[in-house]
């Protein structure tokens, strides 16, 4: 009697996790069919080359200031050397500080990424999430950020049906 209660119960288990339904997306290959996506990266792409830019002026600008420094070294005396080391210091914590304002993890570099790209993001997934519902899909993965997604059967990729969610071909 326990064997046939073993056997049922494990039968009802094994029943519920073959009928559970999976599928995978490609949020790269979604993303690269929006043209307006490309756009946004474009955008971020010029913005970032000039606050690169500027910080690679202010670090050149610290670097001709330490050369100067070294060159009149030995004509200073010693609390012109400090108050001159002092001033150094002080032009190269801001040249690092306009660093971090642009590209540190809460700079403008992020934000701005967010601002232009979180909208893309915000609708691929509820129409992930529709076409999970639509479907009866209990687990979506996405195969672009999912290193360890080495197969994927084209009948389990969804990515052309979240597309014709977001209405592009």
């Amino acid at each position: 009697m326990k064997k046939i209660l073993l056997l049922a119960c494990l039968f009802a288990i094994c029943s519920v996790a073959f009928s559970q339904k999976y599928a995978v997306v490609d949020s790269d290959y979604i993303l690269k069919k929006i043209p307006n996506y490309k756009a946004a990266l474009e955008q971020l792409d010029k913005l970032s080359q000039q606050y690169q830019k500027d910080v690679e002026r202010r670090f050149d600008e610290v670097d001709q200031a330490y050369k100067a420094f070294q060159a009149e070294k030995v004509l200073l005396t010693e609390a012109m050397k400090k108050t001159r080391e002092m001033e150094l210091q002080a032009k190269e914590a801001s040249a690092s500080e306009l660093q971090r304002k642009y590209f540190g993890p809460e700079g403008l570099m992020f934000k701005k990424r967010e601002e232009l790209l979180k909208p893309f993001y915000d609708q691929i997934f509820n129409a992930v999430k529709e076409v999970a519902n639509e479907g009866s899909f209990s687990l979506i993965l996405d195969k672009a950020n999912n290193p360890s997604v080495l197969f994927v059967s084209p009948k389990s990729d969804k990515s052309d049906e979240v597309l014709q969610k977001l209405g592009y071909k």
